[in-house]
């Protein structure tokens, strides 16, 4: 049998520190909770390498009136998370401990390139050849084919150029297909500047590396590809999705090269057909005067 305390509910409360509402209302949360919540999860199964902070940003792009801390709240609730990546290896580092990097300043100012290679299904390798704007971290070209050699760097390179124009200074890795004297020939006879890294040390070529790991974490290691056009075409709509819809965070959690309105549920790699209605803020009604 339930007893009572011969003490009032007031002055439990304040003894306790609690507000007296906390006995008699129950928390409701937001009319939308369910809807975001949604969403939110459908968000986390289309893109499973996001955290809750792009998450958050694909919801205003598509409408919702919600901050980080909110989504962050529902995401912990729900029992999202990214996986564990695999541990980070150690760098090598100069004999001297130095480090020289040239710094993009602006649009077209330095652009980077670098091969990436994985398998198709049946276990044949192919190679893709990626080329960014270090400045704007746009991705300018996603090559795919079973090889590419300088020849098609010059390729891609050419019709990147007729298309934006020279940049000021192209940096590259030291490999054989980067250095060969064709390539170095050809960048200095269009006005451009080469800017190779040093020997092993692959931090100062930092952005087309990050640019390589989301590709690779984020679309490579989550595909069987069943043939190579098969990749051309998968990769080629990441390739879109990452320029036009997916936020970067090191630019403010927007897109690097946003063209037209594409709403997060419309976006690589599936979209639902109908994504629930966005929150609004409810305006007061203006008094009138008399």
């Amino acid at each position: 049998m339930r007893q009572h305390l011969p003490v009032s509910e007031r002055r439990v409360c304040a003894a306790l520190g609690q507000h007296r509402s906390t006995q008699r209302k129950a928390p409701r949360g937001f009319d939308d909770e369910e809807a975001l919540t949604v969403d939110i999860i459908e968000l986390a199964r289309q893109y499973g390498r996001y955290g809750y902070r792009k998450i958050a940003a694909l919801l205003r792009d598509a409408g919702w009136l919600v901050n980080d801390k909110r989504v962050e709240r529902i995401w912990r609730c729900e029992g999202l998370k990214v996986p564990a990546k695999q541990p980070k290896r150690g760098r090598l580092w100069l004999n001297d401990g130095s480090c020289i990097r040239l710094r993009p300043e602006h649009r077209d100012h330095v652009w980077s390139y670098d091969f990436v290679e994985d398998r198709t299904h049946d276990g044949r390798k192919f190679r893709t050849l990626n080329v960014i704007d270090e400045f704007t971290r746009e991705s300018l070209a996603i090559r795919v084919a079973r090889k590419l050699n300088s020849t098609d760097v010059i390729d891609v390179l050419s019709d990147l150029f007729i298309l934006r124009g020279v940049p000021g200074h192209i940096r590259s890795d030291n490999g054989s297909e980067f250095i060969a004297q064709a390539v170095q020939n050809w960048i200095k006879a269009v006005g451009a500047k080469t800017a190779y890294i040093a020997l092993g040390s692959p931090w100062e070529n930092g952005y087309v590396e990050s640019f390589n790991a989301r590709f690779r974490d984020e679309l490579l290691d989550g595909e069987v590809f069943y043939s190579l056009r098969e990749a051309q075409v998968t990769i080629e709509s990441w390739h879109r999705h990452y320029n036009t819809v997916r936020p970067h965070g090191s630019i403010n959690y927007k897109p690097p090269a946003p063209k037209v309105f594409l709403p997060a549920f419309a976006a690589w790699p599936a979209a639902i057909p109908r994504p629930s209605p966005p929150a609004t803020l409810r305006v007061a009604p203006r008094p009138t005067l008399n």
